[in-house]
């Protein structure tokens, strides 16, 4: 079934700004890297897009995964619209996947390390976590119940996966085409009842 905001409700939502972990292409969980200079910059634009499309986002609450590089994000972006840059709150349900063991290590770290558990989570996402971590339905459920708790417009920033699952389920997408999504930074993602669109700066 295909997840929907409220009616009349309206959610811009953002991944964060590069991160260490994402130029070294590591599995990148709950455990926190810096934002880079282009990660800064990313954040930025972030609120260089928000301020245009909201001005000073009167009515808007503001919500961040309480992961570092979230906050980070969200904090720049904030400043960047002329507003107070603590004021938002976070919600845990926003985190990243939980990755567990494989949490910052290479794609070719994570198969030396368990081959065969990386070749069956590679062919069902869905269903397989990794030791100590998530999969997919867990993600999607704890971001099925943000969503569908919202009340008011809102300004939200997440993580890639995160992100991804979020726009895969407003579009009715299974894991597979889930997981081919891509993972933009720097840009902002409106929704309206099922409805995504990209904005870029």
């Amino acid at each position: 079934m295909t997840l929907s905001l409220k009616p009349g409700l309206t959610l811009y939502f953002a991944r964060h700004g590069q991160t260490r972990a994402n130029v070294e292409k590591r599995f990148s969980g709950e455990r926190d890297t810096p934002l880079t200079d282009l990660g800064l910059t990313q954040a930025a634009q972030v609120g260089h897009i928000l301020k245009r499309e909201l001005g000073a986002a009167e009515g808007y609450r503001f919500i961040s995964s309480p992961l570092t590089r979230a906050v980070a994000t969200m904090t720049i972006a904030r400043r960047e619209m002329g507003l107070t840059p603590g004021g938002f709150a976070t919600d845990n349900r926003l985190k990243e996947i939980n990755l567990g063991v494989w949490d910052q290590l290479t794609d070719v770290e994570a198969r030396a390390q368990s081959p065969i558990l990386f070749e069956k989570r590679g062919n069902d996402k869905w269903h397989v976590r990794v030791p100590g971590g998530e999969n997919y339905a867990e993600v999607a459920a704890r971001v099925s119940d943000w969503v569908r708790e919202l009340k008011t417009d809102t300004v939200a920033v997440s993580h890639g996966a995160t992100t991804r699952i979020l726009r895969g389920l407003l579009a009715g997408l299974d894991w597979r085409a889930m997981s081919a999504l891509d993972e933009p930074q720097g840009v902002v993602f409106r929704v309206s009842g099922s409805t995504v669109t990209r904005l870029d700066p």
